[in-house]
């Protein structure tokens, strides 16, 4: 589970539409317009991260609720 202070897959992804918009408007100057990319650019690897942890999760999930009860019993013993 994430900490309250994680922001959401949903939150970053947000910024990262901002950042794109703004990049994409044609108004910013060179200095801004790289530092506004780099920080994009961090977003895109944070949503890549958040994307990643969830499909693991999921794939874990997944491979459990596969193993048939009689397998999972057969091991505790």
């Amino acid at each position: 589970m994430s900490s309250k202070a994680d922001p959401s897959f949903e939150a970053v992804l947000q910024e990262l539409q901002t950042l794109v918009e703004r990049l994409e408007s044609g108004t910013l100057d060179l200095q801004q317009a790289v530092e506004l990319f780099e920080h994009a650019s961090q977003l895109a690897d944070q949503c890549q991260t958040i994307l990643d942890s969830a499909e693991l999760r999921v794939t874990r999930i997944a491979a459990e609720a596969a193993t048939p009860l009689s397998d999972a019993t057969a091991t505790d013993q």
